[in-house]
């Protein structure tokens, strides 16, 4: 079976701009969280005690590798699938990072043949739910029994937080794209002024069932950003303490049920 993304969705990430795009200090906390949650549940699946802590880890819908590289310097085995050949280009430039073309929702790789798959990406970017079941399906094939399945997915609100936080939901066009998320999930930019591409956000409730209907168990979910994102923390967050406490009182929240859709981005847990 042969899949591709939208033209505009691969347009827009041939601009290059997603290898420094969780490096900016609007986006850095979504990378700070990723990474803490991730190593909690890879810590959680590889206990220390075991002979290796070492995982194999597909990374499928990667981008240019930002995830990828820090889970290689931390000993796993990561290997990278994304459908932008930019982004396999950069990321197969990361050391101990493999980088192939391929698509989320037919896979390569062998049955039960990895510990973690990770969809940090793909589920967004596929508007219509039997893609996103595909995806999530094809993930629960290719780890093995007990592995985990993470996805990652952005809130049905989040466009319009940020646009109001940056002022950008005053531009007809971007309001329209977002008033039009908000009441159906699908967001269809309609110009260049579009601070975004063609995706799908969430009602953090609809991920679970998502899961559930590809035979994952699931197992938590985590807000990234919880309300710190909407409060003017950047300067907070460069001064490694503050940073330290804003992230330790993200952590005390990032399950509870009343504010999961708050937070820009949700990841979600399963288990074959």
């Amino acid at each position: 079976m042969t899949h591709s993304l939208a033209p505009e969705v691969l347009s827009y990430y041939a601009r290059g701009e997603e290898a420094g795009r969780l490096l900016r200090a609007k986006n850095r906390l979504e990378l700070w969280r990723t990474q803490d949650v991730l190593r909690r549940l890879l810590a959680e699946l590889n206990p220390p005690e075991a002979k290796s802590t070492a995982l194999r880890i597909l990374d499928v819908g990667g981008g240019a590798g930002i995830h990828a590289q820090w889970l290689a310097a931390d000993g796993h085995r990561v290997e990278l699938i994304d459908p932008v050949p930019l982004h396999v280009e950069q990321a197969g430039r990361l050391p101990g990072v493999i980088a192939t073309l391929g698509d989320a929702r037919a896979l390569a790789a062998p049955d039960a043949s990895v510990d973690v798959a990770l969809l940090l990406g793909p589920l967004y970017h596929l508007p219509e739910r039997a893609d996103r079941l595909r995806a999530l399906a094809e993930a629960r094939r290719v780890v093995r029994p007990g592995g985990l399945v993470v996805a990652a997915t952005i809130n049905r609100f989040a466009g319009l937080h940020d646009t109001m936080r940056s002022g950008a939901y005053f531009e007809p066009a971007n309001r329209a794209a977002t008033d039009a998320c908000v009441a159906t999930g699908e967001l269809r930019p309609v110009s260049e002024q579009n601070l975004f591409t063609t995706a799908y956000f969430h009602l953090a409730a609809e991920v679970p069932a998502e899961f559930a209907e590809a035979e994952l168990t699931v197992l938590g979910q985590y807000g990234l950003e919880g309300a710190a994102w909407l409060l003017g923390l950047d300067e907070r967050l460069d001064d490694p303490e503050q940073r330290a406490l804003v992230l330790d009182a993200l952590r005390r929240a990032e399950s509870e049920p009343s504010l999961l859709g708050v937070s820009g981005h949700l990841l979600t847990v399963g288990a074959r």
